[in-house]
Order: structure tokens, then C-alpha cells, then sequence
């Protein structure tokens, strides 16, 4: 099968105010707080938002995404994932992650966590 988003992670210099915006935006709630930054969160089936502090934003990309497999092990799905022609970074695995790039060398995290694949169609 695949993947799914489970986290967007928005990188910011102010990860409080653009939360609250993003909060009322999308009728979310805050949900996570410490010094790395803010996660909030809405539906249980909507992945959560995380707004991570940085005051590098503009050289590291705002937006990276936390990837989850559906219907395999994380290994597995690195595997899968390095066939479609990602590559390991530099960045030293935590076991819950690995940091990974896609051929633009757009970086993203393969989570350990398995999650239930998409919700039904809401574009049909």
C-alpha cells in the first residue's frame, strides 16, 4: 500500500501566533506546548499540526511532512520509499524516524508508527 501524512510540521520564527491563526483558521484546538514549539489538533482521523520554533526557516524549507506507513513496517516502507527514488539524509535516526529526501531533496520523516489508511473521499 503507502504512506500517509501524519504530521505537517510548518517551521517558524513565532510558532505561537501562527498557530492561533491556523487554530482559528481550521477550528482546531491547541493541544501540545513545550520549547520546541506547538502541535494542534481537530478531528481524530485529521493528522495533527506541529509549528516548530526555527530561526533558520528560510534556508531549511517552512513546510516538511511526517510520513506514516499504513500496511507495513517501517523498514518495509523505507525500502519502498528509497525505490521511488528517496535518499537517507545526514541526520541521525532517532528509531521512531528517519529523515528522509525526496529527488528535490525536500526533506521529510518516516515515522516508526503505523496508522489506519485514508478516511473515505471528501473530494467526491
Amino acid at each position: 500500500m503507502t504512506s500517509r501524512i501524519a504530521d505537517p510540521v510548518v517551521k517558524t520564527q513565532d510558532p505561537d501566533q501562527l498557530s492561533r491563526f491556523w487554530c482559528a483558521a481550521l477550528g482546531r484546538e491547541v493541544v501540545a506546548v513545550d520549547e520546541t514549539g506547538v502541535a494542534i489538533s481537530g478531528a481524530s482521523n485529521a493528522p495533527t499540526m506541529l509549528f516548530e520554533r526555527s530561526d533558520d526557516t528560510l534556508t531549511d524549507g517552512t513546510l516538511h511532512l511526517d510520513l506514516c506507513p499504513t500496511d507495513r513496517s517501517q523498514a518495509d516502507e523505507l525500502e519502498r520509499l528509497a525505490s521511488l527514488g528517496a535518499k537517507l539524509t545526514d541526520v541521525v535516526p532517532s528509531g521512531s524516524w528517519h529523515v528522509l529526501a525526496d529527488p528535490e531533496g525536500n526533506k521529510f520523516c518516516l515515522m516508526a508508527k503505523r496508522v489506519p489508511a485514508e478516511p473515505e473521499d471528501f473530494h467526491g
